[in-house]
């Protein structure tokens, strides 16, 4: 058993355990082990001790994840409130955030501090880790535009501390090995008040209820926009609105949102996504690039899946 490789730890380490119900989706089968790290050193202590032949990814607060039914093998690692904590400097109008730590909620603690600029991340779904992964984006703004400097765990287990240069972000993009693991963040803001950075953040809020499905199983924007074009303009003129396969759905209300419409599968929803790619070519040209993160094993109904895990590898994903 996989477990029985693994370094000990002062966290805990749980094997075949269930990640649908982490999941915005709600889908998605088993991690072969899940760890729950105690603190940044006993995660880095494992790191430094796991096989290097044992695939290695972090889920957040799965937000923009599909898992695969199959599940995943190797081990994924889920960094509990002590990676959560949020701290602030009004005099150098400075936010410090743990990677589990929701944008939302430095969204807040920021506007609370008053510290203006961080208005945006209460428009972003997720926690920062995941965030600084994907240089997430929202109403004008990315992650790149406001970080100093990002705390990472590399897969060997050494420690860095690296700037947005370093991590080279770009749209929805940022060059980090897929197994170094996020763990904190320092956010620069500028000074404001507190009511002014409130407003925005009501105005934030009412555009996202007003034009997103914020109260369904989803996974946000699914595909990210392509040079000179809106993912949703072309999906809509491709004929896509309200497309269904199996129990997933592409939003009537937001036709880039893909949604667990009816006790879907995720072979559901990324059947649904490649059908959209398919005939967003075939209309524009255009080939669209998920923004849904996809991980996982594939799983047939009559598969064991203890079995599939044991027989497949897979490339590390966070």
């Amino acid at each position: 058993m996989l477990i029985e490789r693994l370094p000990a730890v002062r966290g805990r380490l749980t094997p075949n355990a269930p990640l649908a119900p982490f999941t915005w989706f709600g889908v998605g089968g088993p991690a072969e082990v899940l760890f729950r790290p105690a603190d940044a050193d006993d995660l880095a202590q494992f790191l430094a001790g796991c096989p290097a032949d044992v695939p290695v990814m972090v889920m957040g607060v799965a937000s923009n994840l599909i898992i695969r039914d199959g599940g995943i093998p190797g081990v994924v690692i889920r960094l509990g409130r002590e990676f959560a904590a949020v701290t602030t400097d009004s005099t150098q109008h400075r936010v410090t955030a743990g990677a589990a730590a929701l944008d939302m909620n430095v969204a807040l603690s920021a506007a609370q501090a008053g510290i203006a600029g961080l208005e945006f991340l209460s428009g972003i779904p997720g926690s920062i880790g995941g965030g600084l992964r994907m240089n997430a984006g929202a109403y004008g703004r990315e992650f790149k535009d406001v970080l100093l400097t990002a705390e990472v765990i590399h897969r060997n287990g050494a420690r860095a501390t690296l700037t947005p240069d370093q991590l080279e972000m770009r749209y929805r993009h940022t060059n980090v090995a897929t197994d170094t693991i996020f763990t904190g963040s320092v956010f620069q803001g500028e000074a404001g008040l507190p009511a002014a950075i409130d407003q925005r953040m009501m105005a934030i809020k009412q555009a996202r209820a007003e034009s997103q499905p914020i109260r369904t199983k989803t996974g946000g924007s699914t595909f990210a926009n392509p040079d000179g074009h809106k993912a949703w303009e072309l999906i809509d003129r491709a004929g896509c609105r309200g497309l269904m396969i199996g129990g997933a759905q592409m939003s009537e209300m937001h036709c880039n949102f893909m949604l667990n419409a009816q006790n879907a599968t995720a072979a559901d929803l990324e059947r649904l996504g490649e059908e959209v790619r398919r005939r967003v070519l075939d209309n524009s040209g255009v080939t669209l690039r998920w923004e849904v993160k996809r991980v996982g094993v594939p799983l047939d109904k009559d598969t064991d899946i203890a079995a599939l895990m044991t027989q497949t590898g897979g490339s590390h994903a966070a």
